[in-house]
């Protein structure tokens, strides 16, 4: 949906807007050998490193799908035009860029890792406590929401736009504490436990609301909160106020899609699992299993 707009909005550029924006890619060295590192490492993981370790588990196909999408997820967001876009015209579409970042590509990346892939580092007793501690759901919430409402106060909000460092880190942080929000929900590993599903459900619905707070009292707010985006160029007729209110309300709505789809997926999961146990209690199963050696 987001995605969308942004092309839509695309659309009505003008044509030498567009033209100079799609020739905008980041092409910072460093930003890409960490994404060829990520993908290089996964499928070296799949393929040498999983026969060398004696791995029998077939490769799922469905997870290599999955964490090439969270993968191009995050090559959207930190090497397209919108990279660029967000840092030195729109806010809006820094929003766009900042829920990719840690609300999108995290789930994916975490649904295409199997459970053989990151056992070494989980053998330690130490290190099994620690991750279990730091994917406390209470932890993990708390510590993600807190990152989420840190940056984006307007004196350090500020400050990632004009020092790169600073930006990078922001980035960083939006990625692994997004990682770390989604581990109790969808852990591959049996050393970080998964919630149950009634709790999971809880604890998503319950992890839209900071966002939605928040984008409220930006979408709110009575004068521009960012001063670099004040003093940008303007484009496609947005005033820095509603250029604001349109990123506000990004995170108010489309930012929590992802939530709700994974809460919907679990709702449904729960009941289902929850009618088969009821039908087991009241024994229906047991008679179609005495029923069914008298058929033949």
């Amino acid at each position: 949906m987001v995605t969308l707009a942004f092309a839509a909005t695309l659309a009505h550029a003008g044509a030498e807007a567009v033209g100079n924006l799609w020739l905008a890619w980041t092409l910072d060295p460093a930003l890409l050998v960490s994404l060829a590192l990520i993908i290089g490492a996964y499928f070296y993981a799949l393929g040498p490193l999983r026969r060398r370790w004696g791995v029998t588990e077939p490769v799922d196909r469905a997870r290599v799908a999955w964490f090439i999408a969270g993968w191009l997820t995050l090559v959207i967001a930190l090497i397209s035009p919108l990279d660029h876009l967000g840092d030195e015209y729109l806010f809006s579409a820094h929003m766009i860029q900042h829920m990719l970042i840690a609300i999108v590509a995290p789930p994916l990346l975490l649904l295409g890792i199997p459970a053989w892939m990151i056992a070494p580092l989980f053998r330690r007793d130490t290190v099994r406590r620690v991750a279990r501690w730091v994917a406390y759901p209470v932890v993990a919430f708390g510590v993600f929401q807190a990152d989420i409402w840190l940056w984006h106060a307007p004196a350090l909000y500020d400050l990632t736009l004009e020092n790169d460092t600073v930006h990078i880190f922001e980035h960083l942080t939006f990625f692994l504490f997004g990682l770390l929000y989604w581990l109790p929900v969808m852990s591959p590993t049996p050393a970080i436990p998964r919630m149950s599903k009634g709790f999971a459900i809880l604890y998503l619905f319950v992890g839209c609301q900071p966002m939605v707070a928040l984008g409220a009292l930006i979408t709110f707010a009575a004068q521009p909160l960012y001063q670099p985006y004040v003093e940008a160029p303007r484009v496609w007729g947005l005033s820095p106020l509603a250029d604001q209110q349109l990123g506000g309300l990004i995170m108010w709505l489309p930012s929590n899609i992802p939530y709700l789809i994974a809460l919907s997926a679990l709702f449904f999961q729960w009941v289902a699992e929850r009618d088969w146990a009821e039908r087991a209690a009241a024994g229906e199963f047991a008679e179609t299993a005495e029923i069914a050696p008298l058929e033949k």
